[in-house]
């Protein structure tokens, strides 16, 4: 029996956001947030390298023209990933942008330090890092 070739995917590479207010969002991530711009391959669209993943803003009407989606409705929600020690690094310096942070950090059952807040746009981001104790015996992974 062959396999499903979508069981061959391994990995998200790019995301993309589509604005509501393009300048805003464009500015908060690279003032607020401080990613790098990777590429601006068009008016209206700009990607930022984050790790191994692109993530890429635009507006509406490229290859979708959807209508947006209603202020104030959940759509998408980023998690960033960091050092244990860096969440609440990353909520003070949040705070002194400005940024309202909707849950302050706090500890998850399920091992994650996490913090949320939103851009401007309404999604949800979330700055976490992994505080979950390695099994008895298991190895510890180095970052190398």
């Amino acid at each position: 029996m062959t396999a499903n070739p979508m069981r061959k995917i391994r990995n998200l590479d790019f995301t993309i956001i589509f604005a509501r207010d393009f300048a805003a969002m464009r500015r908060f991530y690279e003032a607020v947030m401080q990613f790098p711009i990777y590429g601006e391959p068009g008016p209206q669209w700009v990607e930022y390298r984050i790790g191994a993943s692109l993530l890429a803003l635009t507006e509406r009407g490229r290859r979708c023209n959807d209508a947006p989606t209603p202020d104030g409705a959940l759509s998408v929600q980023l998690s960033f990933r960091v050092a244990p020690d860096e969440v609440d690094e990353c909520a003070a310096a949040l705070s002194e942008a400005d940024v309202k942070i909707v849950v302050p950090p706090f500890d998850q059952a399920s091992g994650h330090r996490s913090m949320f807040f939103r851009d401007p746009d309404g999604n949800v981001l979330e700055i976490y890092a992994d505080i979950r104790k390695p099994a008895e015996g298991a190895p510890i992974a180095v970052a190398g």
